[in-house]
């Protein structure tokens, strides 16, 4: 499965299928006990996640919410790309990375072009006004010079002896006079010339930059919250099945207590990182230091004109937004860990009945039950019968298209993988081979181990590249007793580094598609990225992530896996 996984010789869904096939054949588990596997509770989030991710999508509250927030920090080129990275990272915490890649790129293209084109008029109204003035002064130059030769033509012609001399001198003194002038247009039109490449180069730069930027802040995005990309929802579903008594360590907010900082510090570093690459550290030109040019003015008008084009906020994204908003705080609030939440009073009280994944499928079934317009009593149609009732917010047409069936049967398959391993006694044989690591110090275990992961993703879907390291990471955990998640949680953050190549993830593709990137570019910026994200990952679980976590004790959880 690994080297299917990684080679995508056949589908990444149908390679998840073959436990369904080779276990039961191969005597280690019973079919019915490997089917059983395919539809969790991490899988039930993971859907109720996405429902959320397409209503918001359907009715293109993403695009409100981002132009809004583009209006806010301005049109200044670091500032613009400080909006840009922020907006898609908050957008991919709750959407897929794809969707808020390709619907930010379109509004920096768009706003960048026309900050060129404006800068280029500019310009030609610049020259334009020089060009002019200079007329002026040569058509002086010029009756002067002519009153001039005119001066000496009347005293030539009184030396008649000197008469062959003085149509050599009338000769060379007009070629004189009617040369200078192209000479200095030439001039100007290469100093034009000049600005105008240089402008270009400058705006293609640019240009590379902030598509990197939003790809970029799309994979560092997801990381921050628990349905945000695949992996994250993967670990979840793995120390579950691995660790059953864990007690519910990953949640929506540990996970986001957790994660939402240093998704802050990786994206401060990346931007800092990319204004040195592609903008320099020139503060007057980048931030602009109180300046205003009519460029700036005309950019922002294409972002309010973007704006306006939504027009006032409907009743369907009115609807849309109230219910994300209390989806996110029931998440919150469920179990925040401080205090005890709604689930463990209300519910939760000898079992954990209702879970993340509850919260997740009962907000979003709402959406199949609000109407997308707001209804009105009596309502009739112009002929007089009874007008049809409103659409809900979402049909299971829309969910059907674009939701990614594929993903389910891959984290399915991830489930069934580690169940049979802990069946089959492989993760028990991998804990032990991996004892001899027990004298490395964990820190070092875990930067190993991370940047070998985001080295691997760069080749591998990250889905499959988690799906393959958790189980044995695991194991090593076990073997050599420090805390399954010192090792799992970082190397799980690490598996969305994927900043290198274009072929690495979707949101990479579309930059690489926009940005007239070439591979070195993105290789250059990405690799330097990958060692910031994992240095970054490991401050984060050596500081806050120790007491958040009991990081540096061995949990008496994990051992008690599943026994074979």
């Amino acid at each position: 499965m690994a080297l299917y996984w990684c080679t995508e010789c056949i589908p990444l869904a149908v390679t998840a299928l073959l436990p369904v096939i080779l276990f039961p054949m191969m005597g280690i588990m019973e079919s019915g006990e490997v089917c059983i596997q395919y539809l969790k509770d991490s899988n039930m989030l993971f859907i109720g996640g996405l429902l959320v991710a397409i209503a918001v999508e359907q009715w293109n509250l993403h695009r409100r919410i981002a132009l809004q927030v583009l209006l806010i920090v301005g049109v200044k080129p670091s500032l613009l790309m400080i909006g840009f990275m922020g907006t898609t990272a908050f957008l991919s915490m709750w959407i897929s990375n794809t969707a808020s890649t390709a619907m930010m790129l379109p509004i920096a293209n768009a706003v960048l072009k026309q900050l060129c084109d404006t800068e280029a008029d500019a310009d030609e109204r610049h020259y334009s006004s020089t060009a002019a003035k200079d007329g002026q002064d040569n058509q002086a130059y010029e009756m002067n010079d002519a009153n001039e030769l005119k001066l000496k033509e009347s005293r030539i012609n009184m030396d008649a002896d000197k008469d062959d001399d003085s149509k050599d001198i009338k000769r060379w003194n007009e070629n004189d006079v009617t040369s200078s002038v192209p000479a200095e247009v030439c001039e100007s039109t290469s100093e034009a010339e000049q600005r105008r490449l240089k402008r270009e180069q400058n705006y293609a730069k640019l240009t590379k930059g902030m598509s990197l930027s939003v790809c970029y802040a799309a994979s560092i995005g997801g990381t921050a919250t628990l349905t945000g990309t695949t992996p994250n929802v993967i670990l979840k579903g793995q120390i579950d099945e691995l660790f059953p008594e864990n007690g519910g360590i990953i949640n929506f907010a540990s996970w986001f207590g957790f994660s939402f900082p240093n998704m802050l510090l990786m994206l401060a570093l990346s931007w800092l990182w990319l204004q040195f690459m592609f903008l320099g550290f020139d503060l007057k030109k980048s931030f602009g230091c109180g300046t205003k040019k009519n460029s700036d003015k005309e950019a922002f008008q294409v972002i309010k004109d973007e704006y306006k084009k939504l027009g006032r906020m409907s009743f369907a994204e009115g609807c849309v937004l109230v219910i994300f908003i209390l989806l996110v705080l029931l998440w919150f609030t469920r179990e925040p860990g401080f205090i005890p939440g709604w689930a463990t009073v209300l519910f939760n009280k000898e079992k954990t009945y209702v879970t993340d994944g509850t919260v997740a499928i009962l907000m979003s079934t709402l959406f199949f039950c609000i109407p997308s317009n707001l209804p009105r009593c009596c309502r009739t149609s112009s002929d007089g019968t009874p007008a049809e009732a409103p659409s809900p917010l979402l049909s299971w047409d829309i969910v059907h298209e674009k939701m990614p069936w594929n993903i389910l049967l891959l984290l399915g398959g991830g489930f069934a993988l580690a169940h049979g391993s802990e069946k089959s006694g492989l993760s028990l044989w991998l804990g032990e081979s991996l004892v001899p690591l027990q004298s490395i110090p964990p820190f070092a275990i875990s930067i190993l181990l991370c940047l070998l992961v985001a080295m691997f993703t760069e080749c591998s879907s990250n889905t499959a590249t988690t799906t393959l390291f958790l189980p044995i990471l695991a194991s090593m955990a076990t073997a050599i007793k420090i805390h399954p998640l010192y090792v799992m949680f970082p190397c799980t953050i690490s598996a969305s580094l994927a900043f290198m190549l274009p072929v690495a993830t979707p949101p990479n593709a579309i930059a690489f598609s926009y940005g007239n990137l070439k591979v070195m570019d993105m290789a250059k910026a990405g690799f330097i990225l990958n060692f910031v994200g994992v240095m970054t990952i490991n401050i984060a679980i050596n500081t806050w992530g120790v007491p958040m976590f009991q990081l540096n004790t061995f949990p008496s959880w994990a051992n008690a896996t599943k026994t074979p």
